[in-house]
């Protein structure tokens, strides 16, 4: 059993599988040809969370109901399969498996008893056990990371006037007449009784000299922090009940 890549059998491919009742299985993945007799046989479906099951199907009394491609078996019939890896190629007895599951016959097989596609569940014709699974469906929730924003730092040149006072020092020159005495008679007395001169003091003052330079003043840089909120999540999940009928009699 191999894979055909015939073009009318590639428009399949990728579809949504259904059942009768429209209820989805899974997509298609790939078409499986009977290696004797180069027919389709049987359709792979990937099915559960993220496609992470594959199951085989038969090709009979499949049809196109619009986009979608409906098969001949219930949802719960293609689920409880046999389960093979789907590498392009199924043996026989693998093959066989299929047939006796589904109950239908090989292209070119005769029989004298005229088999028909069944609808029931696995559990239905395998002994009809005693036992019945129930299942649910669960909310699967994953998170994913998208932009809100962006911040960035953005550094510019500002002229602002600065106005100060500084205090200087400035000499000013200042008459100070002493009487003699005995301290000073020496100084005083020095030298011809009356003479002409001059005496100088040099008077002095500050000034000021602006300049400027530059000066670090601190350091800025951009930090993210993350802050978790709740959110809340409502979703409808479908689940199966089971109860017990009585009929007493």
């Amino acid at each position: 059993m191999t894979v055909d890549h015939s073009q009318d059998l590639r428009d399949l491919v990728g579809r949504n599988a259904v059942d009768p009742d429209g209820d989805k299985i899974g997509t298609i993945d790939e078409i499986y040809v009977d290696e004797d007799t180069g027919e389709p046989s049987w359709l792979t479906v990937k099915t559960g969370w993220f496609g992470s099951n594959v199951s085989f199907v038969p090709i009979q009394g499949t049809y196109f109901g619009g986009d979608e491609v409906v098969v001949a078996y219930s949802k719960a019939t293609v689920k409880d399969a046999p389960n093979f890896d789907a590498d392009g190629h199924i043996s026989r007895d693998e093959e066989m498996r299929l047939y006796e599951y589904y109950n239908v016959q090989r292209a070119g097989q005769t029989t004298t008893d005229e088999r028909v596609p069944d609808t029931t569940t696995g559990a239905d014709r395998r002994g009809r056990d005693d036992a019945m699974t129930r299942s649910e469906e669960e909310v699967d929730v994953s998170k994913r990371t998208t932009e809100t924003g962006r911040a960035r730092l953005r550094k510019w040149v500002e002229t602002e006037h600065v106005q100060m006072t500084v205090p200087i020092r400035r000499e000013k020159a200042r008459l100070v007449t002493e009487p003699i005495t005995e301290s000073n008679r020496d100084a005083a007395l020095s030298g011809s009784d009356f003479t002409e001169s001059e005496h100088e003091v040099v008077l002095t003052e500050e000034q000021l000299d602006v300049d400027k330079r530059v000066v670090p003043k601190e350091r800025v840089r951009l930090e993210k922090d993350v802050e978790t909120t709740e959110v809340p999540v409502d979703e409808t999940v479908r689940k199966e009940r089971i109860e017990m009928d009585r009929d007493d009699r």
